[in-house]
């Protein structure tokens, strides 16, 4: 668990080991079985979490149809970010596709960090910036790249996903028919297939 928190921390800005165990002090270790919902549309995000293990799918429904918006294995950030920062109702669930543990900080342990840790405030900046280019990223891929594109894309930079995610919520991830994902993944090797 500390080996995760320090390399993601280690992505952002260099802290002592007193800085690390002041904010070790505001965290939880939770864990989550396979299919377990961390939240649903009309909840409040208490948490932000950090993915020391598993795998978890952030979406939303657009009429009867999930879409989903963010594929987290270990060392990403998922929360349900617009709630969480503005403690407004969530509109999108949370979803472990493994069973979990997540290195999670409450909203209010967050802001009692950044008046007590002057390096927190600017490592919260920092990390909002990525999750928003990140955010606007996905918006342009799928916004100017054709379903190969898409795809190919993401067997390049999430191509281990294959194996552990079902066919089914990659394809809605991209944004991709389930039966044109099917066939795009056919022209891979067998070691990338996606899980049925």
């Amino acid at each position: 668990m500390e080996t995760v928190l320090r390399q993601f921390l280690d992505r952002y800005l260099i802290l002592s080991n007193d800085e690390i165990a002041m904010i070790n002090e505001h965290l939880l270790v939770r864990q989550f079985p396979k299919r377990a919902m961390l939240i649903r549309e009309g909840e409040k995000e208490q948490f932000l979490n950090l993915v020391s293990k598993g795998i978890l799918r952030k979406f939303f429904y657009k009429g009867n149809q999930e879409v989903i918006t963010q594929l987290a294995d270990e060392g990403s950030l998922i929360s349900s970010s617009v709630s969480f920062l503005s403690q407004n109702p969530s509109q999108y669930y949370i979803e472990a596709l493994e069973a979990v543990t997540l290195v999670s900080i409450s909203k209010e342990s967050l802001d009692s960090l950044y008046i007590k840790l002057p390096k927190m405030e600017r490592l919260g900046r920092l990390i909002t910036t990525e999750l928003y280019l990140q955010k606007e990223q996905w918006e342009q891929d799928h916004i100017c790249f054709d379903v190969k594109q898409r795809f190919m894309k993401f067997v390049q930079e999430q191509g281990s996903l294959m194996q552990r995610v079902p066919q089914k919520y990659i394809a809605s991830y991209l944004n991709i028919k389930p039966e044109t994902f099917s066939r795009l993944k056919h022209h891979l090797k067998p070691t990338t297939e996606a899980v049925a």
